[in-house]
């Protein structure tokens, strides 16, 4: 079985939770996530099967879109809901339009410090670990994009909010940037990720064929004798662009290759 399957995940499921479930109903060993959810966060974790696992790379530089709750007046160490209380603020009062006006100053191109409750690891250690154990650590900004951000809802202690963004946005720092910029504090109540690339949460449950994960990318026939050259592991020269490209064979899909340089290189055979 090879492809892509889409899950809703659940609150207070790890990632590797759902690759065991996973793994023992389909009876299949190779099986990756791309882009991990924390337990406290629900909704579209992209899960490949089989030979699709070697497409982790492409899955995970897609954009993402999530609709997030900002809880004011208390910062947690972990800058979400599962953290201990740190600091205590008070909330002004807050208009619409004052909440708007700061969600709109987070679009663009940005630079954000990831918080030390994430996976990164900084010399073969995860921060989290060293977070765990009381320790900070300098973390260098990292580039990262916000493309949309719309108010959904909001009191004078909450704010619910949808954001389109780039890979590596970590949602909590945000929130976090958030209520300064309305001259409080505050923590990421709850996330639910609502769309990871073209892939929605109305796609749950469904097994999307590796032809189809890249439907968008560029394709490519091959000629007579230019198949047993590219499982020989020979590269095949093309004019395509550099990227990834559908690859077949008599018009039937066989696979996925790379071009680099006016070259194909094989990836994926089926």
């Amino acid at each position: 079985m090879n492809g892509l399957l889409i899950i809703d995940k659940k609150i207070g499921q790890t990632s590797f939770d759902v690759i065991r479930e996973i793994r023992k109903k389909y009876n299949i060993k190779k099986v990756g996530h791309t882009g991990t959810l924390d337990p406290m966060a629900t909704g579209v974790l992209p899960i490949l099967l089989g030979e699709a696992t070697k497409l982790s790379d492409y899955l995970m530089e897609h954009d993402k879109e999530y609709v997030a709750v900002l809880k004011l007046g208390e910062k947690r160490d972990t800058g979400d809901s599962e953290g201990t209380v740190v600091e205590k603020k008070n909330i002004p009062n807050l208009t619409k339009e004052k909440i708007e006006k700061v969600l709109q100053s987070f679009i663009g191109n940005k630079e954000q410090i990831p918080p030390m409750y994430s996976a990164i690891k900084i010399n073969g250690e995860k921060l989290y670990n060293l977070a765990r154990q009381g320790k900070q650590v300098e973390r260098k900004p990292r580039k990262i994009s916000i493309y949309s951000i719309d108010l959904i809802n909001s009191n004078n202690t909450e704010i619910e909010f949808k954001v389109h963004c780039s890979k590596g946005t970590y949602i909590r720092v945000l929130c976090e940037d958030i209520a300064k910029g309305l001259r409080t504090c505050g923590y990421m109540k709850s996330l639910r990720r609502t769309r990871v690339g073209k892939f929605t949460l109305e796609d749950a449950d469904k097994i999307i064929k590796t032809e189809e994960i890249l439907k968008e990318e560029q394709k490519y026939n091959l000629k007579e004798n230019e198949l047993e050259k590219l499982l020989n592991g020979v590269k095949i020269n093309t004019n395509l662009r550099d990227g990834l490209v559908r690859i077949y064979n008599n018009d039937k899909f066989i696979g996925v290759g790379e071009v680099t340089n006016k070259n194909i290189k094989r990836k994926i055979i089926l």
